[in-house]
């Protein structure tokens, strides 16, 4: 009988945990069957990169993920999980499934809980919140595991909410972008001969900061150079018009979410990332597996996720500067360039295959309902 799994998501938009976690769920294949919650019910782009193979659904009866964390609605929120073999929650939006379990586990004797987190949005980027930090450490006492994918998220789990996680390093199939990347699988996009093609990977939001990564592209006036910025979220209109402001938007190209970046994101000659915050970004690494050099601010784990020959790109999120400087020097070198992206796509296969990555989370789900061998992958 397929393993019963409820996945309480704070959004189910595109973005690294919800690839992580489709990735996941096709691996299992028909081991499990899954029920999606978004805390933000209308947020579910992802669904569309579901296998159609997998049993998966996405329930119109079950309670708010979010809103006041009164006692009835944990308490409904808990009887909704009874159905369940196995609860996996994701980031501080859906954080009250987990204080949910903590609340009732006995009287309602409540399934194992696994508890995901993957970073913060702008609102701790800079520094946690007080009391956030007051709610997870009373609420992760009662998650069989908490799971985080970085060496900064590990020691902020270890010392801010006194738990002890399982870090797990996020992975892709890297053989995979080993191909040359498909012609026509950027919508408008379309090479000119001498440009250096700049581009980032990202849901558009604030702590993405791609205001600054539009202002260090239009720095480079003076080069034939082109920036994509693929993805989808409510900074859109802030970056198209930071574009327009500098006078750059006939150079950049926003052609919203594109699956499957191993089609596609060869045609980048560089990869940037613009962030204010990040833990082990998946957008890094499959740039990485595709071969691309990165120029990119040092947050999370970010510098020791590149190769040695990457690391003097990687510059601090303060120094503006900096990054304006990194991109566009190493634009001017093509044969640094294709030396640091051999360097990072062999550091990608070494480290950051997603055939660990699935076998890791399969015997961690197995071990928190007591049969380490239920998810092995299918695939």
């Amino acid at each position: 009988m397929a393993i019963r799994i409820l996945h309480c998501h704070s959004t189910f938009s595109h973005g690294g945990k919800e690839a992580r976690a489709v990735r996941l769920m096709t691996a299992f294949g028909d081991k499990a069957e899954h029920s999606i919650l978004s805390a933000m019910p209308g947020a579910l782009g992802a669904r569309d990169a579901i296998d159609r193979h997998v049993t998966v659904s996405f329930p119109k009866d079950a309670p708010l993920l979010a809103g006041a964390p009164n006692p009835v609605r944990l308490w409904r929120l808990a009887r909704y999980m009874r159905g369940f073999d196995l609860v996996l929650t994701y980031n501080w939006g859906a954080f009250d499934a987990v204080m949910a379990k903590r609340l009732f586990a006995k009287v309602l004797r409540l399934p194992p809980l696994v508890h995901h987190e993957d970073g913060f949005n702008e609102d701790e980027a800079e520094r946690l919140n007080p009391r956030r930090n007051r709610y997870r450490r009373l609420g992760l006492t009662a998650a069989d595991r908490l799971v985080v994918p970085s060496e900064r998220l590990e020691r902020i789990a270890r010392e801010a909410w006194g738990a002890a996680p399982v870090r797990i390093a996020n992975g892709v199939p890297v053989a995979r972008f080993a191909a040359l990347p498909q012609p026509g699988a950027i919508p408008g996009f379309e090479r000119q001969s001498g440009e250096v093609v700049i581009g980032t990977v990202a849901g558009l939001r604030a702590v993405k900061n791609l205001p600054r990564l539009i202002r260090a592209f239009a720095g480079m006036s003076h080069k034939p150079a082109r920036l994509v910025i693929v993805g989808e979220g409510p900074e859109s209109e802030r970056i198209a018009a930071e574009a327009r402001d500098r006078g750059v938007a006939g150079r950049v190209l926003m052609p919203g979410f594109l699956a499957d970046p191993a089609r596609w994101i060869g045609h980048f000659d560089i990869f940037a990332l613009s962030s204010d915050s990040e833990q082990l970004p998946i957008s890094l690494i499959e740039a990485m597996a595709a071969g691309l050099p990165a120029v990119a601010t040092a947050v999370g784990d970010v510098p020791g996720t590149v190769s040695d020959d990457n690391r003097p790109l990687i510059v601090d999120a303060a120094d503006e500067g900096a990054f304006a400087a990194a991109l566009d020097s190493l634009a001017d070198r093509g044969d640094l360039r294709r030396a640091i992206g051999l360097a990072n796509r062999e550091r990608a296969a070494a480290l950051f295959d997603e055939n660990a990555m699935i076998a890791r989370y399969g015997r961690l789900y197995g071990e928190a309902i007591g049969r380490p061998e239920a998810f092995v992958a299918a695939a």
